[in-house]
């Protein structure tokens, strides 16, 4: 009988794949960070530049994803 499982080990990305999601992973959470606080709340950090680095964090999160490595 053939064993249908796959090998033990193998990782579903490869290693530029992890990398962009870490890379994604920071700016998301370096968007948060400039979020916190209760001091000049309509400043442009807060407004602008936090959100623009969420989205930016979570576009690349998608090329993460997305990514196919040419064999």
């Amino acid at each position: 009988m053939k064993n249908s499982t796959k090998e033990a080990g193998v990782l579903l990305f490869s290693k530029k794949n992890y990398t962009w999601m870490l890379i994604g992973l920071g700016l998301i959470v370096l968007g948060n960070i400039l979020m916190i606080g209760t001091e000049d709340i309509y400043g442009f950090t807060k407004i602008t530049l936090a959100p623009i680095l969420i989205m930016a964090g979570f576009l690349v999160e998608i090329y993460a994803i997305l990514y196919r490595p040419k064999a």
